[in-house]
C-alpha cells in the first residue's frame, strides 16, 4: 500500500492510542516506542488517562505523520511489545 492508498494526506496531526495494564513506566515505555518512528514529538504530543478501576491506562500520542508507512511501523512496533494490550 502506497500514500496514495490512504484517505489520509501528509503531513498530519495523527493521534495513535495504546492501552496496557496501569504499570509504572508503561506511558514512557510507550512513547519511546513511538518516538523511534517519530523523534518531533512536541510538548504535550503524551497524554494518558486511566481505566475507571485504575486497572489499564490509555496512552495517547498524537504524531505528525509523515507517511503511512511512518504509521504502519508506529503499529508494528506497538503491537510486538508484549506490554501494549491493544493499539488503535
Amino acid at each position: 500500500m502506497n500514500d496514495t492508498d490512504t484517505l489520509l494526506e501528509f503531513p498530519c496531526d495523527f493521534p495513535i492510542k495504546a492501552m496496557g495494564l496501569a504499570t509504572e513506566g508503561f506511558d514512557l515505555r510507550v512513547a519511546e516506542l513511538v518516538r523511534r518512528h517519530a523523534p518531533d514529538l512536541g510538548e504535550g504530543a503524551v497524554r494518558t488517562r486511566p481505566s475507571q478501576g485504575g486497572k489499564y491506562l490509555a496512552v495517547t500520542i498524537t504524531v505528525r505523520a509523515t507517511s503511512r508507512a511512518q504509521l504502519d511501523a508506529i503499529y508494528r512496533e506497538l503491537t510486538a511489545c508484549e506490554a501494549v494490550l491493544m493499539a488503535l
